[in-house]
């Protein structure tokens, strides 16, 4: 069975460098049939949401909130909200944890019904963006482990017609059979190295927005209890 698997990637890549020089990589998703380049297609896909993902959580949410907590805390106990909401900003980013802080500093002098509500608000429109896209994984994770079945299947039909086949000599025979069988494998490979990747990367984006919620939740409590007190004093 190992040297049968041996022949079989064997012939892709030699077959693949024969026909016009193209072995290695390119060969592997030359000879791996129609579906190989659909989940090229789902790959280029997942590297893309990872990638932009990725970049929205550094880039968005690398405010240490309870630093800009401290500073805010003392301009507001100083009674000094302006400051507090020209701090807020002074970021060039559009940082959600100051947008957020902002729209509960704007409405301080209103009580604390209205400064509930408008950070509520906030944090309601703040939310979805964080965990926008992080689910399509496991879906793309499934669309390319059927991809790479069909890809499977498609390669044992192959596999079979060449075993069946009466008019075929024997080499010839052989050689359909072992590309048949590494199509069949590659594809297979090839779909489950995407959803271990999507499984992947899902858990790590997953648990940082989980994190980023949980710093909004908390900084919304913080500014909230300290506007309430200060308003009451």
């Amino acid at each position: 069975m190992v040297s049968l698997v041996d022949a079989a990637f064997g012939s892709m890549f030699n077959a693949a460098a024969a026909e016009g020089g193209e072995g290695g990589l390119a060969g592997f998703f030359k000879h791996g049939g129609l579906f190989m380049y659909f989940n090229l297609l789902i790959s280029a896909i997942v590297v893309a949401l990872i990638i932009e993902r990725t970049v929205f959580q550094l880039a968005k949410y690398r405010v240490n909130s309870k630093e800009f907590y401290a500073q805010v805390r003392k301009l507001v106990t100083a009674n000094n909200l302006d400051r507090a909401i020209k701090l807020c900003e002074a970021g060039s980013g559009g940082y959600p944890i100051l947008q957020l802080v902002k729209s509960g500093l704007t409405v301080a002098n209103r009580g604390p019904d209205e400064i509930d509500a408008a950070m509520s608000e906030k944090l309601s429109e703040l939310k979805p963006p964080v965990e926008r896209g992080i689910g399509t994984l496991w879906s793309l994770a499934n669309i390319a482990t059927l991809i790479g079945l069909l890809g499977t299947v498609s390669g044992l039909i192959a596999t079979f017609a060449a075993v069946s086949s009466g008019n075929l000599s024997a080499a010839e025979r052989q050689q359909r059979l072992a590309a048949g069988i590494s199509e069949a494998m590659g594809n297979t490979a090839f779909g489950l190295g995407i959803a271990v990747s999507c499984m992947i990367a899902h858990l790590i984006l997953h648990a940082n927005s989980k994190k980023i919620l949980h710093d909004l939740d908390a900084t919304q409590e913080r500014i909230f209890n300290l506007l309430a007190v200060t308003k009451g004093q």
